[in-house]
Order: C-alpha cells, then sequence, then structure tokens
C-alpha cells in the first residue's frame, strides 16, 4: 500500500469532513476571516469535494492497484493549494493555521511529484 498516497488521502478526507461539518470555524482557522450567508454552503460542498477527493484516492489493496490517476490527482490538487495558500497569504486573508497548512501542502506537492516520478522512470 502506497503510504504517502494513503497519508494525503487521510488528511484531505478529514479536511472535507471538517468543512462539512463547521465551515465557518475551518474558514476563520485558515484564512482569518468569518463565513456567513451563501458560504456556509459553499463550504459544505467543498469538503465534499475534499473527502470525495480522499476516498478516490486510497490506495488500492490490490497487489497491482494502479495508483497513477490518483497520484496525479493528488498532486495536482496539493500544487494548486499551496499556490492559491501563498496568494492568500500574501494578501490580507491569513489566520493563524494559513501559513502552516501551505508548507503542509508544498512538502506533500515535493514527496508526491518526487515518487510520480520515480513511478514515471520504469
Amino acid at each position: 500500500m502506497n503510504l504517502l498516497l494513503m497519508l494525503t488521502a487521510v488528511i484531505e478526507a478529514a479536511t472535507g469532513l471538517a468543512l462539512m461539518a463547521m465551515p465557518a470555524v475551518v474558514v476563520r482557522l485558515l484564512l482569518g476571516g468569518e463565513l456567513g450567508g451563501a458560504g456556509i454552503p459553499l463550504g459544505r460542498v467543498a469538503g465534499f469535494a475534499l473527502l470525495s477527493l480522499g476516498v478516490a484516492c486510497w490506495p488500492s489493496s490490490e497487489p497491482a492497484g494502479n495508483t497513477g490517476p490518483a497520484l496525479r490527482a493528488m498532486l495536482t490538487y496539493n500544487v494548486l493549494a499551496t499556490l492559491f495558500f501563498l496568494y492568500l497569504g500574501i494578501g490580507e486573508w491569513a489566520g493563524p493555521l494559513l501559513w502552516p497548512v501551505a508548507a503542509l501542502h508544498a512538502v506533500l506537492s515535493l514527496l508526491l511529484a518526487r515518487q510520480w516520478r520515480l513511478g514515471n522512470r520504469g
């Protein structure tokens, strides 16, 4: 089983569950802003998407399971999330968890890119 892919899947699924349950708290911690009105249901929909990404990227227990598509999906998400969090941090949207989360996504992006590159050599 691919440990890195499993770790990233768990992190994104947990974030999705948190967004589904408490979108305003997640936004406050991440961006330092308040969430109201239509943002609450939209935050929950984002939670559904992150939970779905986590489930889709959970490594297969089959010995010959092809993790390539899941790895590419998780890599794409983490690179885009890193860039977006950095963009938000440069502006006015920075809660107490923004920089740690940006750093986590950056590290995961590097690890996933390395694994994808190593997997494509053979």
